[in-house]
């Protein structure tokens, strides 16, 4: 078996998720992390699951105007420079009912309304993709981070049900 995580990351903290996913997703089956700039856009019948992950922006997944605003605002270059999850899904293709999954990071306080899980989920389902779980969220403590305590570790339990549901 086989998962490939594919992630989208402004500063960092979903980049940690996602390392902690495949982490934790490896001990199951071959795993491999890419962010999004380097996925491939066919996703074939090598690949068992799909996880993919990104920072909600504006109540969903980034665009282009987020990512400039994003990059104002920290002092080091942005993780995804060339493009993000939004635009590569909307290149992707992959084979019918593939597995899959999606996460996001959001800020915990104060507490926004949107997903960029949701929004990721629904356009995998429009690809054919059998969601194994509903999308989850991953909480950031400011803009650019850090994660809040104890998300690694629960990064890494949501792997390892989403583990059990391919096995199971």
């Amino acid at each position: 078996m086989r998962a490939l995580v594919v992630y989208e990351s402004m500063y960092g903290n979903t980049r940690s998720v996602a390392r902690a996913v495949a982490t934790e997703l490896s001990e199951h089956m071959d795993t491999d992390v890419i962010e999004v700039g380097d996925a491939p856009e066919v996703i074939g019948q090598d690949v068992d699951l799909l996880v993919v992950g990104g920072p909600t922006h504006a109540f969903g997944m980034s665009r282009e105007s987020t990512r400039q605003d994003a990059a104002k605002q920290g002092s080091e270059p942005l993780v995804s420079r060339k493009f993000g999850m939004r635009e590569w899904l909307e290149r992707l293709s992959v084979t019918p009912d593939l597995a899959a999954a999606a996460f996001d990071t959001k800020l915990s306080k104060p507490w926004l309304p949107g997903s960029a899980a949701r929004a990721a989920a629904k356009r995998l389902r429009k690809l054919g993709c059998h969601l194994v779980t509903r999308p989850q969220n991953f909480y950031v403590d400011g803009s650019l981070g850090p994660l809040t305590e104890g998300e690694i570790e629960r990064a890494r339990g949501w792997a390892d049900q989403l583990a059990g549901v391919r096995h199971g």
